[in-house]
């Protein structure tokens, strides 16, 4: 009975709580889709707000692109209508234009009419006139009793003998006048010709480089406030520049010699290491005593090597001067001594005195380094210094008379002339090495060879003549002085020469025949 009692009870709890749970869990159910539904609202509100912010965008963007459209479309109108004007205004302008020339083209018939009638009346007058003249040349004819055409003769005759006196009488005056010119036009040439020529070596013949280790000696060099380089200025005389070029200081000056001395002294201050005004002075002093004897023994080893005995002291001096000077990029000492063997030569084959050749040669540029320098040519200025000195007179004569400055009185004097002008002008003596002198030669020769009815080409007298031979077949006697003018113009504009060159155009017609 127990039994039965606990199996309903324990169904009937099992009912109850069934019962209980189902309850239970219908509650929690509704709780949940009240909570859904509630969710689902606020998600719908704000899928709903999102909508609309999507349609103002868009709505937004849409109005934009109506509003930027519409602008566009009025700014391409008010360009069509500005283009309308302008069109209105050129379509008027070309129509008063058409109206205008409408009434020019009447004025013109008008004008072209007037001078028509204007021609005409001319043409009667013109016919008036040359028979009035017949009538007139015929009573002058009767009254003088001489044709037109024998008077027109005479005249003419008359004119011309007339004009013959007055030519030669204006030739004589231009003659006068360039004899009185040409001293002044031939100065003008050389200062040209200096200018042109001595440039280019200018810089050479002024500046010394000395170069030293490190730029810290440069300080030294200068000193405090710069009283050392005062004291190296004053004591040389020569100008010194120190400036940003790494490892090295510039001397510059006109006087070889006292570059020399200053480059010296400041070889042996930056050597010695001791670089103050009194150090300064004592080198200096002891260099410029080293100079002058090395000047001196120069001159001595010259006037022994050349064979010339019993020159007076000062003037060998002056040819040991002579290494420190230079004649247009050439060294005046070697160019002498080129020009005193030259002269011995040249008198051995004329049967002269070869050893006073050798001197007058070996002095002729002896006034180019005097001291004091007066203000007189070099070759005469030599000749006074041979004279002061006792040298012989048709050496004194020699050495004067090589640039014609004085007359030539012996024949010494046409001898180192001559030899002068050799040891200047040949290839690579001056301002110029022998490659790039034989290149401005075959440059010379190309140049010329570059023009059609040229045959051949010849570089003559050291570059300073071009002779060029034109076939007769191709080139008339005209074209060839036409062609001479375009080489000198085309050599002028292209290349870079000293003095002048001649050029020379040669065209012949040979007939050769050979009897048997």
């Amino acid at each position: 009975m127990e039994i039965i009692y606990a199996i309903a009870g324990f169904f009937g709890g099992g009912l109850l709580s069934y019962f209980l749970w189902d309850k239970a869990l219908k509650s929690k159910k509704r709780k949940i889709i009240s909570e859904a539904e509630a969710e689902g609202e606020v998600i719908k509100k704000d899928k709903i707000l999102q909508a609309k912010e999507k349609f103002l965008q868009l709505k937004s963007d849409h109005e934009k692109f109506i509003n930027e459209r519409n602008s566009k479309i009025s700014s391409i109108e008010n360009k069509l209508k500005q283009q309308e004007t302008a069109l209105n205004q050129r379509k008027d302008e070309l129509q008063r234009k058409i109206k205008e020339a409408e009434a020019s083209a009447r004025e013109t018939a008008l004008i072209r009419e007037n001078l028509t009638n204007q021609l005409e009346v001319v043409a009667k007058k013109e016919e008036e006139l040359d028979n009035l003249h017949k009538k007139q040349v015929e009573k002058l004819e009767v009254l003088s009793g001489m044709s037109a055409e024998e008077a027109k003769a005479q005249l003419v005759e008359s004119l011309k003998n007339e004009a013959k006196t007055e030519a030669m009488s204006y030739i004589n005056e231009i003659m006068e006048e360039a004899k009185l010119t040409a001293n002044k036009e031939a100065k003008k040439v050389v200062v040209k010709t200096i200018q042109r020529v001595a440039t280019e070596t200018a810089i050479e013949n002024s500046v010394t480089i000395f170069h030293i280790e490190s730029d810290e000696i440069k300080g030294r060099i200068i000193g405090r406030e710069g009283r050392n380089i005062r004291a190296l200025e004053a004591a040389t005389g020569v100008e010194i520049i120190v400036d940003d070029t790494p490892e090295a200081i510039v001397l510059s000056g006109f006087d070889p010699v006292r570059r020399e001395v200053a480059r010296l002294a400041l070889h042996q201050l930056v050597t010695d290491g001791r670089i103050h005004p009194a150090r300064i002075e004592e080198v200096v002093t002891k260099v410029r005593a080293q100079v002058e004897e090395e000047i001196i023994e120069t001159g001595k080893r010259t006037t022994i090597d050349l064979g010339i005995h019993g020159l007076h002291p000062e003037l060998i001096r002056l040819i040991g001067k002579m290494k420190y000077r230079s004649s247009y990029g050439q060294n005046l000492l070697q160019h002498s001594r080129e020009v005193a063997n030259l002269c011995a030569i040249m008198a051995s084959e004329l049967g002269l005195n070869p050893k006073r050749a050798k001197r007058a040669g070996l002095l002729h540029d002896i006034g180019k380094v005097p001291d004091d320098e007066p203000e007189l040519p070099h070759a005469v200025l030599g000749m006074k210094l041979a004279e002061r000195f006792k040298e012989k007179p048709d050496i004194c004569n020699a050495i004067g008379a090589h640039h014609d400055e004085v007359e030539m009185e012996s024949l010494l004097a046409p001898i180192v002339q001559v030899c002068d002008a050799i040891s200047g002008a040949r290839p690579g003596a001056r301002r110029e090495v022998v490659e790039s002198y034989i290149k401005r030669l075959k440059t010379l020769e190309e140049l010329a060879l570059s023009y059609p009815g040229v045959q051949k080409t010849y570089a003559i007298q050291a570059g300073r003549e071009l002779r060029v031979i034109v076939g007769s077949d191709k080139i008339s006697d005209k074209e060839s002085e036409q062609l001479s003018y375009d080489i000198a113009k085309r050599i002028q504009d292209e290349m870079t020469y000293p003095g002048q060159i001649k050029i020379t155009v040669i065209r012949e017609t040979r007939a050769v025949n050979y009897a048997k």
